[in-house]
């Protein structure tokens, strides 16, 4: 018997059982469309984190106080800032802004939220990209000198506080003391550092002043993180080299072991959480692929079963020729389009099911990519071979004479 010939038996008896064939499938189907649905997910959630980053710029570097050197106090001040943006210190640097950011309940008309208020510099929003404006202004540098009782609102806090009545002019209360709303960011969504639609933003005098009182060990306010902006992409490695240079010579360090502050630019942001959700993709992955092994075991059993009820067909057709070889490739084929018809189908519900998802998401957009179809139909096939291999070899090695007088 030709491959030919075993392909079309094998077709002729899977069409035969069409509903016990479906639910032999039924197991794949589950197991290659969770597969495909969970890792398109993972991809998805990694380009929109990776875009994120990446939308702010590529040339940003973060201090952040080191607080196993520091022994938890707070280490950064806007001394340091100033340091950073001083004529001939740190050539490769831009600009640099600072921010100090807690969680405060904020007020307005009865209707409270407790959220993250966020001190920050007049720089801050450039830096950060967040320019754009539903209304009002953003906070200026009078705002900062005159520690000005001001607010600018995330989308997300605004709608909160104030709902469909207009922002811009009202007051919020914060700790007990009134803000006047300037300005309401553009919605911008989630990011790897959490949404900015929630945050309120004020200047950071007035928060040092009124709302956060960290200080450090020689006691200057203290900001929780620094932000300074290479020249260029280019250049980041050297701005982060003067970075630490300048804030060694500002701290009064000597060995780099005794740092009390650490720097991260965009870039080791990007490849950790790069790193972190292709873990964690790969671990869906591989959850979703062990009802792949359950939906095996569902082929083996089956095959089993249909080598049983065959015995006699099987010792008709060794009785008029057929090979032990004949005999292998048709259960074996059987098995194999049983897993890989359950394959396509468990692909074509694995999109379905992420684009599904994806819409309630909202900011992630599932990625298929050619990779995950590949290895979803090649483990699928894979499952196949392996777990019809026993009942072909079953088969294959039936006697003649004991099939023929099986009953």
């Amino acid at each position: 018997m030709n491959l030919s010939e075993s392909v079309l038996t094998a077709l002729d008896s899977l069409v035969a059982n069409k509903l016990r064939s479906a639910l032999t499938m039924l197991g794949v189907i589950i197991g290659v469309a969770a597969v495909i649905a969970l890792m398109s997910l993972g991809n998805g959630f990694s380009t929109f984190i990776s875009s994120e980053i990446q939308s702010i710029g590529t040339n940003l570097i973060y201090i952040l106080p080191d607080t196993e050197n520091s022994n938890g106090q707070p280490t950064l001040t806007l001394r340091d800032v100033n340091a950073l943006t001083e004529p001939g210190r740190a050539t490769a640097v831009q600009d640099a802004t600072a921010n100090i950011q807690g969680r405060r309940e904020v007020i307005y008309a009865g209707r409270n939220m407790f959220t993250t208020v966020n001190g920050v510099m007049s720089n801050y929003f450039e830096l950060n990209n967040l320019m754009e404006l539903q209304a009002g202004n953003l906070l200026t540098q009078t705002d900062i000198d005159t520690r000005g009782r001001v607010a600018v609102l995330g989308s997300d806090a605004a709608e909160r506080l104030f709902g469909d009545e207009f922002a811009i002019g009202r007051s919020v209360r914060v700790n007990g003391v009134g803000y006047e709303v300037v300005g309401v960011l553009t919605e911008r969504g989630g990011g790897p550092g959490g949404s900015t639609d929630d945050v309120v933003y004020v200047p950071i005098s007035t928060a040092q002043e009124r709302l956060f009182s960290s200080r450090t060990r020689s006691g200057e306010r203290a900001v929780s993180t620094i932000i300074a902006q290479a020249v260029s992409e280019e250049l980041a490695t050297e701005a982060a080299e003067q970075i630490t240079a300048v804030l060694r010579e500002e701290h009064n360090i000597a060995y780099a072991a005794d740092d009390d502050f650490q720097i991260l630019s965009q870039n080791d942001l990007l490849a950790t959480f790069s790193v972190i959700t292709g873990t964690l993709t790969l671990f869906l992955g591989s959850i979703a692929g062990i009802s792949l092994l359950v939906g095996g075991i569902g082929i083996m059993n089956i095959m089993l079963v249909s080598v049983t009820e065959r015995t006699r067909e099987i010792g008709i057709r060794k009785s008029v020729g057929a090979l032990k070889r004949d005999i292998l490739m048709q259960f074996l084929i059987e098995s194999l389009f049983l897993s890989l018809i359950g394959g396509i189908i468990g692909i074509v519900l694995g999109i379905a099911m992420s684009q599904v998802a994806g819409n309630f998401l909202g900011n992630v957009t599932p990625v298929v990519d050619l990779f995950t179809v590949i290895l979803a139909t090649t483990f699928s096939a894979g499952v196949g071979l392996v777990f019809g291999i026993y009942p072909a070899w079953r088969a294959s090695n039936l006697q003649p004479i004991e099939a023929l007088r099986y009953e």
